[in-house]
């Protein structure tokens, strides 16, 4: 699970361990937001040379984790965990560092009550799409699509899909069996870029109806059928896919309008959350 958040409109990349149960933040995005600094590199060095106790700990300090950078590819980042940040900014002198650490508190400690209380997860993320300018209809069935994703997922994972690779040809297979496009081909339609735009964030509500009727679809054929591993759950997600492409051409030959548009919501997405 990863989450780009911000602190007074300036970014911070963090990315939850499932083994650990932490958030791990970017150490880079916070120095330069407590910094200023143009060269975090020679900073850290300053910084370690500063505080020895610091430098002695900097290897037990830092967790190299993969995230997204600014050109959309994943690569190794120097991230650290709640407590651990806490222990770096303390030898930042920084009018900012107060602040600071009174905002990590509290976004650090997010995850763990959402994994208490998972209400609080949808809460919040209405309130983020909120902040972003989208509509409470749209929001809707935003938050309603995650919900039939996730139980189509929890049952290929029970069904003996594996994750990422095959999680993705199988999605491929219904968006293509619904629109008639996989993710990768509708992002081009909308010029949204490959890596660090969310498909389903730049869908009208029409789009997000399908895409989970879809889902919802291949769901109940998995489980009617009680299919067993990749081959015979790629064949339930194009059957789950088609029955969604049925209903939108029939509604597209109703309406005569195409339910697939290039409509997007770039300038939507392009506000800054600043988090208090």
């Amino acid at each position: 699970m990863t989450n780009l958040i911000f602190f007074e409109s300036k970014k911070v990349r963090r990315i939850w361990c499932e083994k650990t149960q932490k958030w791990y933040f970017s150490i880079q995005d916070v120095l330069e937001i407590l910094t200023d600094s143009s060269d975090i590199k020679q900073y850290v060095k300053k910084l370690k040379s500063r505080d020895p106790v610091l430098n002695g700990n900097w290897g037990t300090i830092c967790t190299l984790v993969d995230m997204v950078a600014s050109d959309g590819k994943k690569r190794k980042v120097q991230s650290a965990d709640t407590e651990q940040l806490f222990r770096i900014i303390q030898s930042i002198p920084s009018p900012k560092a107060e602040p600071f650490k009174r905002w990590l508190a509290k976004v650090g400690y997010e995850r763990i009550e959402e994994i208490e209380n998972p209400e609080l997860a949808a809460k919040r993320m209405r309130e983020i799409y909120k902040q972003k300018g989208y509509s409470d209809e749209w929001i809707e069935k935003r938050v309603r699509g995650i919900a039939v994703r996730d139980e189509l997922t929890e049952e290929w994972k029970k069904r003996g899909v594996k994750e990422k690779t095959e999680y993705s040809i199988l999605t491929a297979e219904i968006s293509k069996a619904t629109f008639g496009m996989t993710p990768s081909e509708y992002k081009n339609f909308k010029s949204l870029e490959k890596h660090n735009e969310n498909l389903r964030d730049h869908m009208t509500d029409l789009e997000l109806i399908f895409t989970m009727l879809g889902e919802a679809s291949t769901t109940e054929i998995a489980k009617t059928k009680d299919v067993q591993g990749f081959v015979d759950n790629k064949l339930a997600a194009k059957e789950g896919g088609t029955v969604a492409g049925n209903a939108r051409k029939e509604l597209e030959t109703k309406t005569g309008r195409k339910i697939s548009t290039k409509e997007n919501y770039k300038e939507v997405t392009e506000i800054k959350i600043r988090k208090k």
